[in-house]
Parts: structure tokens; C-alpha cells; sequence
């Protein structure tokens, strides 16, 4: 199944006196970069979170957000540093006397100094702690692949699409190659028979400028395999790994294929065909980028 690489998955779990809210985003990338940002309680735990979510998410950079609340108020304890406030206290009384200025110190304005008052969580059983972070991290996950699916539905869908136009173009260039020959034979004929009389005309030296023609401008074998990478596009985008890089290498080919048959061609309508077709490849390249 096609899977887009751009998602996004929420996850929450209410109990014990304590919230847990799981966010997570994900855009494509090269690889699978995980980055997760929670309180420092539960780092511990940043491993375990890894693998819960590379079981089904195998490439994107996924930004996970985690929050815990407590309404607990035995799991949060306030610490008064005194000496730190009275070192704060006799500093400001200092500078009010230094500058001759009011003497304003309040409570609130000692509270709000770096570490005067510090909050501190009570040690956290991680074990108990990851049962319970599991629920909303899974719920996430589920949320973000469902995401990633339903998104890359529409890729797969728009893909098919664009390669059955390319392959109608295919087809009418191998339609329209044999009669660039006929033409350039019939053209060849018409230019030596202005310039010499019938019994002049060397048949053989014609039919070996053709054959040098064709030889030069045979578009036949890219064709074939232009034709045999579209069908592996086609497979590719039915398998149940992520495809993303196969894609992605097979729509180079596609391109090489298509930029050597434009080289060998001159019929005004076969290069316009080519061009179009070089075009859909692109459009499918970009789409490509977004596949996991």
C-alpha cells in the first residue's frame, strides 16, 4: 500500500490524576528521522517510543510533541531556596541605596528570580509510567498512518492516472516511427530524382542511406524499455513495502528513456509527444518525493 510521508496523529489518555497528550506531525524526508520532545522525567523512555513508532512508520521526519499533566498535588512539591533570596533581597537593597532610588522589593518580585522557588516532581515509576504513555503513543501512531494512507490513496490513484496518459503517447510514437521512415525514404527518392534521370538512380545506395536512417533515428528499443518501466511503476505502487526509492529510481530511467528518444528524433510531432511525456515524468517525480 502507498503511503504518503505528510501526516499528523493525536493521541489521549486521562487516569490516575494525570493527563497524557501525544502529537505528532510528519513531512517527507530521506530517511526516517524521529525527534521527540517530553519532560526530562521520562527520557528514559525515549528508546521504547522509537521502536513503537518505526513498527509503522519506516521513513519521514516525525516531530512528536508529549505532554503530561498532574492534578495530583502530592506529585509536585515547590522548594524555597533562602539563601539564594536572601543573597536576591541584600543585592536590590544595594542597588536602592547605591542609586538613591525606592525600595520597592516585594514578595513577588523575589518569587520571580531564577531558582528562589524551584518545582519538583515526585520520582516517577517508569514502568507504570510507560504502561500508560503506550495508549495515547499507539493511538498517535495509528492516527498519523491512517493519515499517511489516506493521502497516499490519492497518490497512488494520481500516479495510475498519469501513467496511462504517458503510455497512450508511447504508443502513438511507436505508431508514428515506421512512417517517419516511409517518409524519409520518399523523401530521399524525390531528391535524387530531381537531380538525375530514372535510369540513374542507384536503388541500393537509397535503400543504404534509409538503412543508416533507421538505424540512427530507431527509436524501437527505448520504447520497449519505456514501456517496461511504466509496467514497473505500476507493480511497484501494489507492493506492500515502502516504495518510495524503487519509484524514484525507475522514473530516472523513465527519463533517461525519454530524453535519449527526443535526441534521436526530428518528426515535429514525435519531439512534441516527448516533451509531454518528459513532462508527466516530472509531475510524477515530485509526487515520488512524497511516498514512504
Amino acid at each position: 500500500m502507498v503511503k504518503s510521508m505528510t501526516g499528523f496523529g493525536r493521541g489521549f489518555l486521562e487516569q490516575d490524576k494525570k493527563s497524557f497528550t501525544v502529537e505528532m506531525k510528519s513531512v517527507n524526508h530521506r530517511y526516517c528521522d524521529i525527534n521527540i520532545r517530553m519532560p526530562k522525567a521520562f527520557m528514559a523512555l525515549e528508546e521504547k517510543m522509537r521502536a513503537t513508532i518505526q513498527e509503522k512508520v519506516h521513513r519521514g521526519k516525525i516531530d512528536i510533541y508529549i505532554t503530561v499533566n498532574t492534578y495530583d498535588k502530592d506529585d509536585v512539591e515547590l522548594i524555597y531556596n533562602e539563601t539564594l533570596s536572601d543573597n536576591y533581597y541584600e543585592c536590590l537593597k544595594k542597588i536602592s541605596g547605591r542609586y538613591d532610588v525606592k525600595n520597592d522589593i516585594s514578595v513577588s518580585l523575589i518569587g520571580r528570580f531564577p531558582e528562589v522557588i524551584t518545582v519538583k516532581q515526585k520520582e516517577e515509576d517508569l514502568e507504570e509510567v510507560w504502561k500508560s504513555l503506550n495508549t495515547p503513543l499507539k493511538e498517535a501512531v495509528d492516527a498519523l498512518v491512517s493519515m499517511r494512507e489516506r493521502e497516499g490513496s490519492k497518490l497512488y490513484k494520481d500516479i495510475n492516472i498519469k501513467c496511462d496518459e504517458i503510455k497512450k503517447m508511447v504508443d502513438r510514437i511507436e505508431e508514428k516511427a515506421p512512417k517517419v521512415v516511409n517518409e524519409y525514404n520518399k523523401k530521399i527518392h524525390e531528391r535524387v530524382s530531381e537531380l538525375l534521370s530514372q535510369s540513374e538512380i542507384d536503388e541500393s545506395r537509397i535503400a543504404m542511406e534509409v538503412a543508416l536512417f533507421v538505424d540512427k533515428s530507431s527509436v524501437d528499443e527505448e520504447i520497449v524499455r519505456l514501456n517496461s518501466h511504466i509496467n514497473q511503476v505500476l507493480e511497484t505502487l501494489n507492493l506492500k513495502e515502502p516504495v518510495g526509492r524503487k519509484l524514484d529510481f525507475i522514473v530516472q530511467e523513465m527519463n533517461r528513456e525519454a530524453n535519449t528518444i527526443a535526441s534521436k528524433s526530428t518528426d515535429l510531432e514525435i519531439v512534441n509527444l516527448v516533451l509531454n511525456i518528459k513532462n508527466y515524468i516530472e509531475k510524477i517525480r515530485e509526487q515520488i518525493q512524497n511516498i514512504e
